[in-house]
């Protein structure tokens, strides 16, 4: 079954012995990379080829241990700097057997360096496994490889510590995540499904639908909806979240000034609206400087060939 290589590139504006660092160190490389959580070399005496030993976790008490060796070397004329590596596990659950590939950095000449990788690697579990690899975790490896990209490219440009990017990450997608659900549930559930449960009274009450309460409903119930699918949509938007917040606040009190009674409920427009005024403020606190997956080229640009990696072929380990 013919495998395409993962291929990362991304522009990161800073100097090449910075990124040289942040990357050729393992304790700084572990902090930015979502592939490896721990790293460490092995000492060698007299030796250009330097080993190391990896550990990935992946949830649930289950983690992956390998090794790998890896050869640095720096262009004498352009200053171009590659390094090369070879990885494996002989850990039976593993599902990458062995694989290759390399770091190139090239300075493009305006304080910025181009930083890219490609990889390939055999798997386990023989056709299933291939399958599996190709449907699911090359696409899902090849996410995790230029999201870190990014987070590198956020502490090397803007200092900001990995640590701090992958949490404000965490707390941006749940602070949405929840926005989308709660939208989604509001316009699906009470208005679109069971509108007799109290809603379509509710409307009555105000008078403001003119006899008409279902097909307001039901428009009130699609607008609802296409309110969480913006959101995934302008989820960078510090803008959207502030008209969310004010189009909360209307609905909040529309449902006050026509039943004052629901405020008393456990469950009512204020709580509700609350909650949800919180989370698109976490959502527009944690909108800036945030990674992404698809800054970063996951191609080479065809007939570019100071991008391609040839120069791989040059160290052999």
């Amino acid at each position: 079954m013919k495998r395409n290589p993962i291929y990362v590139e991304l522009d990161i504006q800073t100097d090449m012995d910075k990124l040289w660092t942040l990357t050729q160190k393992p304790e700084l490389h572990q902090q930015w990379d979502l592939r490896f959580s721990e790293i460490h070399y092995v000492p060698e005496a007299d030796s250009d080829i330097q080993r190391f030993l990896y550990k990935t976790r992946i949830g649930f008490g289950l983690e992956v241990t390998g090794a790998g060796a890896t050869k640095t070397a720096v262009h004498p004329k352009t200053g171009k700097r590659i390094s090369v590596l070879r990885f494996g596990s002989d850990q039976r659950s593993s599902l990458i057997r062995e694989g290759s590939g390399y770091w190139k950095y090239a300075d493009k000449g305006s304080g910025g360096i181009r930083f890219s990788t490609q990889y390939d690697y055999k798997t386990r579990f023989g056709l299933a496994g291939a399958w599996f690899d190709r449907l699911l975790f090359r696409p899902l490896f090849g996410l995790a490889t230029a999201w870190s990209f990014d987070v590198l490219r956020l502490w090397a440009e803007k200092d900001i510590p990995p640590s701090v990017t992958i949490r404000k990450a965490f707390i941006h997608a749940l602070s949405v995540m929840m926005l989308v659900v709660l939208w989604c549930y509001e316009g699906l559930v009470p208005k679109l499904l069971f509108p007799e449960a109290g809603e379509l009274d509710l409307l009555r009450q105000s008078g403001l639908a003119g006899e008409q309460e279902g097909l307001v409903l039901t428009l009130l119930g699609m607008a609802e909806i296409g309110v969480s699918l913006l959101t995934l949509l302008f989820h960078k938007s510090r803008y959207w979240y502030r008209l969310q917040i004010i189009l909360l606040a209307i609905l909040m009190l529309g449902a006050w000034i026509t039943d004052p009674q629901l405020m008393k409920a456990p469950f009512n427009p204020l709580t509700l609206s609350g909650s949800m005024m919180g989370f698109c403020l976490m959502a527009s606190l944690s909108a800036a400087d945030l990674p992404s997956a698809y800054r970063p080229a996951r191609k080479p640009v065809p007939g570019d060939k100071s991008r391609k990696g040839g120069e791989r072929r040059d160290l052999d380990l």
